[in-house]
């Protein structure tokens, strides 16, 4: 009985090791070259909080992301900003609209260069306005 947990453990392990190294290699693999607009099709927006650290002053907070090369970085090129909006008390608070296969570049980009002066919050949403307005018309002629 020994022998089959020890089994069993040592399987589990390794699944957990291979699991974590295929995590890593994912994580610092290049970023997807595709750079196609988005569309109808693969279009995803997302809203990213970006949480400033109000223990530090602001102009010490923007030395650092100009030194992590923040600016020059975010948003990446092709990818549509449709709001920015400063939230005071929190922080940023900004709207991209992009495909979905660029979804994890731009997140590389906010570890890269954000993290530090922010602590940010992801928010993957996909345009349901002509969905919605559509149900309401037909709901006003009924």
């Amino acid at each position: 009985m020994s022998q089959a947990k020890g089994s069993w453990m040592t399987m589990v392990v390794l699944a957990g090791a291979l699991a974590f190294s295929s995590g890593v290699a994912a994580q610092t693999a290049p970023a997807p070259a595709e750079n196609a607009p988005p569309t109808a099709d693969n279009a995803v927006m997302l809203t990213v909080f970006l949480k400033h650290d109000q223990s530090r002053p602001l102009s010490e907070l923007n030395a650092q992301l100009q030194r992590q090369g923040y600016y020059k970085a975010f948003p990446p090129e092709g990818v549509e900003v449709v709001s920015w909006y400063v939230m005071m008390g929190i922080g940023q608070v900004v709207t991209l609209r992009l495909p979905a296969s660029r979804l994890r570049e731009v997140n590389r980009i906010i570890e890269n260069t954000a993290w530090g002066s922010y602590r940010t919050e992801f928010y993957p949403t996909y345009d349901y306005k002509a969905i919605g307005v559509a149900a309401h018309e037909k709901a006003q002629q009924q």
